[in-house]
């Protein structure tokens, strides 16, 4: 079933469409491969995406919006990616880059394509782990800004995943979630006795 994409806001599009056609800000950028792409660049896949800032005892994750990441297509392949954030005056241009989870998330995006529910695609962001999930949420109506992962959601590690985490592999929210709390809380230190 194909996934529900939301759109993006208009203005992140146009302010990914001016860095792209701007020479400074192509030639600035960190993406050798964007720099040397031969033909047309356009941005394609717009993905909420999501910062996870905590687990609640209960179990309830509170995540964030963090902004829009667009897929930059050169022919038939994804050569860097172009993230917007939200700022007081809306929504702007943040920076062009490129790495593995370019492709791991294109190969996500298609392996999902497959499932028989319909999904909305988002990205989900776990800073303390350096680890970034495809999030296929349940609601293919919302707009891609606002809800937190039902425990029914899944979550696709992309790759690198942080070691002991499968990358490719869907989890239901209920299933990971407990997983990333162990990772993200830090141990307590043990009590040390009085001293003798």
């Amino acid at each position: 079933m194909p996934l529900h994409v939301p759109p993006a806001p208009a203005p992140a599009l146009r302010s990914v469409l001016m860095a792209l056609g701007s020479p400074t800000a192509v030639r600035e950028a960190r993406t050798p491969s964007l720099r040397t792409a031969q033909g047309e660049v356009t941005p394609e896949l717009p993905l909420p995406l999501h910062v996870l800032d905590r687990i609640a005892p209960e179990g309830v994750a509170a995540t964030r919006l963090a902004g829009w990441r667009f897929l930059i297509r050169c022919g038939d392949r994804a050569v860097a990616a172009a993230e917007t954030r939200l700022t007081p005056d809306g929504w702007a241009f943040s920076h062009f880059f490129e790495g593995p989870y370019i492709a791991s998330t294109e190969r996500a995006l298609r392996q999902a394509e497959s499932t028989a529910q319909p999904f909305q695609p988002r990205l989900l962001s776990v800073p303390g782990l350096y680890m970034l999930t495809l999030w296929l949420h349940g609601d293919s109506s919302s707009d891609g800004t606002t809800g937190h992962p039902a425990p029914t959601d899944l979550l696709v590690p992309l790759a690198p995943a942080p070691p002991g985490i499968a990358a490719h592999r869907a989890h239901r929210v209920a299933e990971l979630l407990p997983l990333l709390t162990l990772r993200v809380t830090p141990a307590t230190p043990p009590l040390l006795g009085s001293p003798a």
